[in-house]
């Protein structure tokens, strides 16, 4: 856009430049007010052009009008013209509306957000008595199994992994997880009957 209209008259893009440039450094409102003639209605047919619907494209004219008042310091005439500048900004923008309509709402009461219930009191106790228990069937174990059944369910290891860890057949793996959980069956059985 090498020459542009300012109110029908035809601007060249250094008038555009000069105009910008008084908003800079003077925060000049007629220079703004000459800008936002000429760029608005433009921006706001580009933005229509875009797919988007008068509304969306109204504000979003009205966001990159802010934003060239904000923003006009940051304009180099020697990197774009004004009319590339200002049309930069507003496709920024609504690429970010874009984004912004495309990301799905939260449903707060998606049952996904909804933290669990907390343990009624009862629940909480059983709990507690039930890692005692196991913790007590455990310590009732050989060390060989303590270690094998702490691999296998803590640090979820695989036989095979156990078996290179330790240094022992796989085999033996096997049967120490077997013998272990006999035991602690056993064990957890008697204690169940305690249980209040």
């Amino acid at each position: 856009m090498g020459n542009a209209s300012i109110a029908g008259v035809a601007q060249p893009a250094a008038d555009l430049a000069a105009l910008l440039e008084a908003v800079a450094r003077r925060s000049d409102r007629a220079a703004f007010e000459k800008l936002f003639q000429h760029f608005a209605p433009r921006v706001r047919a580009y933005m229509r052009r875009l797919g988007c619907s008068a509304e969306q494209a109204e504000e979003l004219a009205q966001e990159t009008m802010v934003s060239l008042w904000r923003y006009a310091a940051r304009y180099d005439p020697a990197k774009a013209s004004p009319s590339t500048w200002i049309f930069t900004i507003a496709r920024n923008l609504r690429i970010d509306s874009f984004r912004h309509e495309s990301r799905p709402q939260i449903d707060p009461d998606d049952p996904a957000l909804v933290p669990a219930p907390a343990p009624t009191p009862d629940t909480a106790l059983h709990e507690r008595l039930d890692g005692a228990r196991i913790r007590a069937a455990m310590a009732g174990l050989p060390p060989e199994q303590r270690e094998v059944v702490r691999l296998s369910f803590f640090e979820h290891d695989s036989h095979a992994a156990m078996a290179a860890r330790l240094g022992v057949p796989l085999g033996t793996i096997k049967s120490r997880l077997r013998l272990a959980f006999q035991r602690m069956r056993v064990v957890l059985a008697d204690l169940e009957g305690a249980r209040p």
